[in-house]
């Protein structure tokens, strides 16, 4: 299956309804660093996204220390940012909301 990369200028959009996110790997990648009061709301964080990301079938890279998430987001098929990573960066903005 086929998924469309967005453009800079769609990407740049995007980017505009979401809290906290900047761009990485020269704009083929976005990611944000979420803090927490203890390994245990990490965990808890990152069980919520894992459930998130299988129902859209799109998983995250992610790296955790602690209370730290950090998440990266990127379409591999796309070989960059597609709808489908802002879509999931919405959804676990939403998460916090």
């Amino acid at each position: 299956m086929s998924v469309a990369k967005l453009t800079e200028a769609e990407a740049k959009d995007a980017m505009k309804s979401l809290n906290g996110w900047e761009f990485d790997r020269d704009g083929d990648a976005i990611k944000r660093t979420f803090e927490f009061g203890d390994f245990v709301e990490a965990w808890g964080f990152m069980s919520r996204v894992a459930i998130l990301a299988e129902k859209q079938d799109h998983h995250p890279e992610w790296f955790n220390v602690y209370n730290t998430v950090e998440i990266t987001l990127t379409t591999h098929d796309a070989d960059g940012l597609s709808e489908r990573d802002m879509q999931l960066a919405k959804d676990i903005d939403a998460l916090l909301a």
